[in-house]
């Protein structure tokens, strides 16, 4: 049994906090770390990696440690965004609502035991290789943003991810060998986090999706992870593919835009 505790959730957000500083290595990405716990990420004005994230996991926060994060991205030209735990201290939500902060998403946050967890079969998926940063980052951009042709800031945020320190990515290809999908993962002191699934339209529904979430958990068992975590929106296809592999809702993050 997992228990959703605000122990978990530190060290859940405190992985996506490490994974937002290690994206941290492209013109114009800056980092702020917070005192008393997280950090803001900023890798580009439209970017989904820029966000405040593990705010308010450690006590209570202060206007002035507000203030630093409004002024953070607001001179980069970005929305302020805080992605929040619902065991963070609660008059953080009050505070941003305050503010005039509106919620803009919920996020599953799911987990999964690995001790004595079974390796599954994902013949379809393959690691990327090194010199394969814009194949990867257009075929994840395909599948996001649903188009054949991306912009170059687009592009980038595949880029960030395919750089971002630790990160392994993979690729899904059909029977035929055509690329249809593309996923990373992250291992941090025995947590694997999966992030950036994703499948291009027409190739959905075909069981690469689970393929992907499969062989990164063998990754994860192979090198001796005890956890392993995801962010879906609820009630999705994808939260429904990580229910089927043994996952379980730990709890709903919140994010708010200002």
């Amino acid at each position: 049994m997992i228990f959703a505790d605000a122990l978990l959730s530190r060290r859940l957000e405190a992985a996506e906090a490490a994974n937002a500083r290690g994206s941290n290595g492209h013109p114009g990405s800056a980092v702020l770390d917070v005192k008393g716990g997280g950090c803001a990420i900023f890798a580009g004005e439209v970017s989904p990696l820029s966000h405040a994230v593990g705010i308010g996991l450690n006590g209570p926060v202060a206007d002035g440690q507000i203030d630093e994060i409004e002024a953070f991205f607001r001179s980069r030209g970005a929305i302020v965004t805080f992605d929040i735990s619902p065991l963070a201290d609660p008059a953080l939500i009050a505070t941003l609502s305050e503010r005039g902060y509106r919620i803009a998403e919920f996020n599953n946050v799911l987990v999964k035991r690995l001790s004595g967890a079974q390796t599954t079969l994902a013949p379809r998926v393959r690691r990327a290789a090194p010199d394969e940063a814009d194949l990867w980052s257009y075929t994840v951009g395909r599948g996001f943003f649903e188009q054949p042709e991306l912009t170059a800031e687009e592009m980038e945020i595949g880029r960030a991810i395919f750089d971002m320190e630790g990160a392994t990515c993979y690729f899904a290809s059909t029977d035929g060998g055509q690329l249809a999908g593309a996923a990373t993962s992250t291992i941090r002191e025995g947590l694997a986090t999966l992030f950036a699934d994703t499948t291009v339209r027409e190739f959905r529904r075909s069981g690469l999706h689970r393929e992907l979430i499969a062989a990164r958990l063998n990754d994860a068992i192979a090198r001796g992870c005890d956890i392993a975590t995801a962010s879906t929106l609820p009630g999705s296809g994808s939260q429904r593919n990580y229910e089927r592999l043994g996952f379980q809702v730990a709890y709903t993050k919140v994010t708010m835009v200002g």
